[in-house]
């Protein structure tokens, strides 16, 4: 079952997690330091809050679809590359707490995208940093930007 992925920025983790809970009716799937997820099944959803600044609005952080295999993940990486749209692919990376194969690619609007799946659990929030996660750059059609995308990074 795929599903699809709102990963938010939040100033007040425990209080986002306790208004999701009651929204949803579930509690998280996974809670560490500065992060939760909810995998609600009705609507089928992958709810992530990544701890944000103080003060800070909750903000869209990325989206993303969530398979149930790498082939699918090939899959949809190759889709996207013969539709023309610029891509990075992220295999065996650790972030959010999981180890994940990935494809990244962004929408008109520059909001980041991901196609991925769940291999197993990791130790770290991000894989570069536990204070930084899910930048994933900005893509376009060419070359140098889909460079920038691998050089930034992403997760979740």
């Amino acid at each position: 079952m795929s599903r699809v992925q709102l990963a938010l920025r939040v100033a007040d983790l425990e209080g986002s997690i306790t208004f999701y809970s009651k929204l949803f009716g579930t509690e998280p799937a996974k809670r560490r330091p500065g992060y939760a997820n909810f995998a609600i099944a009705d609507p089928p959803l992958k709810l992530v809050l990544i701890e944000g600044s103080e003060g800070e609005a909750t903000r869209m952080d990325h989206l993303g679809v969530e398979v149930e295999e790498t082939a699918q993940v090939n899959a949809a990486a190759q889709r996207l590359k013969d539709a023309g749209l610029a891509t990075f692919e992220e295999n065996d990376t650790s972030c959010c707490y999981a180890l994940q194969d990935k494809v990244w690619v962004h929408g008109p609007g520059a909001e980041p995208w991901e196609v991925y799946v769940v291999k197993g659990d990791a130790d770290t929030l991000d894989k570069e940093t536990a204070s930084v996660c899910c930048d994933s750059g900005t893509a376009s059609d060419d070359k140098e930007s889909a460079e920038s995308v691998s050089a930034a990074g992403g997760c979740c």
